[in-house]
């Protein structure tokens, strides 16, 4: 696999972001796509992107096989609940490694959960997705939605290269559709795709973020 850059890394951090004042629009509410409740919370946030995100999923929707969807499991996700689960991960990373060094910590956590006030789910940018058919059957993408590298094997990396055949088509149809569209992946979750963000401007060379923290 290519090198990736880790949501930690200095070159993120100093993107800077011109915030456009787009507002958050709810996924529910577009009949081209799925959104599906398994990360559900009580004020509807994870349902939540920013118009233009919202656009290009529904344009990326169009693009796919006849019988395939997109199915959302989670949009915007408010600071305090990124907070907590970016802690959460390195608590346990610290329980299993309790001699790694701070920055390694910080380093190791970053693979799957963004650095608080970088990630592109705080900023409305961000989208974890799967495929799923016209009647609701999930397809296989070589792991669940959220799975850890330490769960996975590193199979959740996009590039894995220990999934099957049709996890690996599954995952060229979904990045074919998305990358189409302008959205960019984080190559250590498959499910990761965003838009308009930090991490997004660097890869795509834009001077600036469009997205900040809601």
């Amino acid at each position: 696999m290519p090198p990736i850059i880790l949501m930690n890394a200095p070159e993120v951090a100093h993107v800077p972001v011109v915030e456009c004042g787009e507002p958050l629009v709810d996924l529910r509410e577009l009949s081209l796509l799925d959104v599906d409740a398994r990360q559900a919370d009580p004020d509807g946030a994870y349902a939540l992107v920013r118009e233009t995100v919202a656009l290009r999923l529904a344009r990326a929707a169009r693009l796919l096989p006849d019988g395939l969807r997109l199915l959302v499991t989670e949009g915007y996700r408010p600071l305090a609940l990124q907070a907590r689960y970016f802690d959460e991960y390195a608590a346990e990373l610290r329980r299993a490694n309790p001699d790694w060094p701070d920055d390694h910590l910080r380093a190791q956590t970053s693979r799957s959960l963004a650095p608080p006030e970088i990630g592109p789910h705080v900023a409305g940018a961000a989208v974890d997705l799967t495929l799923c058919t016209t009647d609701g059957h999930e397809l296989d993408l070589g792991t669940p939605v959220d799975a850890s590298p330490e769960a996975s094997g590193g199979a959740c990396y996009t590039d894995a290269p220990d999934i099957s055949a049709a996890a690996r088509r599954n995952r060229r149809v979904l990045s074919a559709a998305l990358t189409t569209v302008g959205l960019v992946n984080y190559p250590t979750e498959w499910w990761h795709w965003s838009y308009g963000d930090r991490y997004w401007a660097l890869l795509t060379g834009a001077p600036a973020a469009a997205y900040g923290p809601v």
